[in-house]
């Protein structure tokens, strides 16, 4: 499409160059001489006419010819991907790979938190409580506490005082299998 386009262009500037070389003759020769001009411009032309076609013809024969030695170059540089099967290299277990791995997890900050028990309170029960005020919970005195990581339940345990400090003595781990029974 862009030679067409490239073609007609040319054939226009040509013919306007043609035409601009008869004017310069006419001009040059008189009015008498111009029918004698115009008669061997005509030949000239059909000449000139005959040769741009050969050239055009001859262009795009090199072009075709030479589009179909890349083509034929390509096929011969292009072949079949050949890969090496990394089944058995995946599976081989790497000696260190899990405490590396590990240890890229380590500094990650966990919110803990124990849980001794919940309740429900309105606002108004909430804006009575004063200092003194007790309030209970949905937990019976002697059931585990519940330890929460980042707000998923992972264990349970009972509460106790270390140089005055509280602490939780873990009882019970919960299993995935529970942890997962807890989300639904």
């Amino acid at each position: 499409m862009e030679k067409e386009l490239d073609q007609d262009q040319l054939a226009a500037e040509w013919a306007a160059a043609l035409s601009d070389e008869d004017e310069g003759q006419d001009a040059q020769n008189g009015a008498a001489d111009a029918p004698a001009a115009d008669a061997g411009g005509e030949g000239d032309d059909d000449a000139l006419a005959a040769e741009w076609a050969a050239a055009l013809a001859e262009d795009e024969a090199s072009d075709m010819q030479a589009e179909q030695e890349k083509q034929a170059s390509f096929a011969a540089q292009s072949s079949d991907a050949a890969f090496k099967d990394l089944t058995d290299d995946a599976k081989a277990p790497r000696p260190d790979a899990t405490k590396r791995d590990l240890d890229f997890i380590l500094d990650i900050p966990l919110d803990v938190s124990a849980e001794l028990g919940r309740t429900k309170l309105l606002i108004n029960e909430l804006l009575q409580l004063g200092q003194g005020s007790v309030i209970e919970l949905n937990k019976l005195a002697g059931e585990p506490l519940e330890i929460y990581v980042n707000g998923k339940l992972v264990a349970r345990g009972e509460a106790v005082v270390i140089n005055e400090k509280f602490g939780v003595r873990l009882t019970d781990i919960i299993s995935p299998i529970e942890r997962v029974k807890q989300l639904g």
